[in-house]
């Protein structure tokens, strides 16, 4: 009995593995490296919103998303307003890089394997939510030095330990004082943010699904770019609202410039001192950063991955169909090249005496039959 339950545990990881496709993988990258290096100023300017609680004196104080452009550009240069932007790169392009590749892989494992079969919106969920986990595991480091590297402001005076001169600076320097522990300051807030991630994906998918089928169309068909556009800007809206709190206390627990005790310390001071609008600071900036974000990666993720999957799907029909066209199969089941059938020896021999054209003739002479 444990071993067909190892077998069948066995079986059903490899049906999983399975399903990883590189493709999405790379299609992903593609999109969150593409809208990062477009929309950075507004997450670093977002970050520093979010991080004001009034009560630090060292952090500069902005009145409003333009004031902060222009105050930050003017102090900083624009060096300052792309502060962070190489762990940023790092962690949008891995994180989603891992996030479409865990979710397609997921979501197909679910669907058996048939892209056909139209998934409830519980479903669609529970793959967001695993492949968000997932990628949280693998990129919380990335997220914690990226945004200490945004809150460098000109004139800290923080101690060498503190001030990073890059990603891997500021990861070495984080584990080195801090350990492990402080490369994952944010993760249990974070996980609270899968579920951000999993309602956009749902919001996204039940979207896509019910259009094409109201069309008469397969659920997966490629869409138009503005179609692609509108759901992915609507998914994030809905996402957004419903779960930016998690990320006010998720960006204060990795700000070096405070310390809390944890997620729910952090929850009470900011509830204690700023009331709920505390847990709404940077929300405006971050809408505008967010919404044309999701609408470059998703659209760059989309026509990317159907024209690497098309090109695979091309590739393989072609290396089959030259396979086919180099082997034949036998009817014992296996393969076996195909080769001109000429004459043997023997069979030469008896067509020059006239006998027989080939071996298969010998049974209508009379040769062998002892006549």
């Amino acid at each position: 009995m444990t071993t067909m339950k190892n077998t069948n545990s066995s079986s059903s990881k490899l049906a999983l593995l399975s399903h990883i496709k590189y493709e999405h993988l790379v299609a992903g990258i593609s999109g969150g490296v593409t809208s990062t290096l477009i929309l950075h100023p507004l997450d670093l300017i977002k970050i520093r919103f979010a991080v004001n609680d009034g009560r630090t004196t060292t952090v500069p104080r902005y009145d409003g998303l333009g004031s902060a452009f222009v105050t930050i550009f003017k102090k900083e240069g624009l060096r300052g307003l792309y502060r962070g932007v190489t762990p940023n790169v790092w962690g949008s392009g891995s994180a989603w890089g891992f996030y479409f590749l865990f979710y397609n892989a997921i979501k197909t494992w679910i669907q058996g394997g048939n892209a056909q079969t139209a998934l409830g919106p519980g479903l669609h969920m529970l793959a967001a939510a695993e492949a968000g986990v997932l990628t949280l595991v693998m990129t919380n480091p990335i997220w914690v030095v990226k945004t200490r590297l945004c809150l460098q402001y000109s004139g800290d005076q923080l101690s060498e330990n503190k001030m990073y001169n890059g990603m891997v600076d500021g990861l070495r320097k984080i584990y080195r004082t801090e350990g492990i522990r402080g490369l994952y300051k944010g993760f249990v807030p974070g996980m609270f943010g899968v579920s951000h991630g999993a309602l956009q994906f749902m919001t996204y998918e039940e979207m896509k699904n019910k259009y094409n089928q109201y069309r008469n169309l397969p659920i997966d068909i490629k869409l138009s770019t503005m179609e692609y556009l509108t759901f992915a800007a609507i998914s994030k809206l809905i996402a957004a609202g419903a779960t930016y709190p998690y990320q006010v206390v998720r960006a204060r627990l990795q700000d070096h410039h405070r310390s809390y005790d944890g997620a729910w310390h952090c929850i009470k001071e900011t509830w204690r001192f700023e009331g709920a609008r505390g847990f709404y600071k940077g929300l405006k900036p971050n809408l505008v950063r967010v919404v044309p974000a999701t609408m470059i990666t998703f659209l760059t993720y989309e026509n990317v991955s159907h024209y690497l999957l098309r090109h695979s799907q091309l590739w393989s029909d072609q290396c089959t169909a030259g396979f086919l066209e180099r082997n034949r199969i036998s009817d014992k089941g296996w393969s076996e090249p195909i080769k001109e059938e000429s004459p043997t020896p023997f069979e030469q021999l008896l067509s020059d005496k006239g006998f027989a054209k080939y071996g298969s003739d010998i049974e209508n002479t009379n040769v062998g039959r002892g006549e």
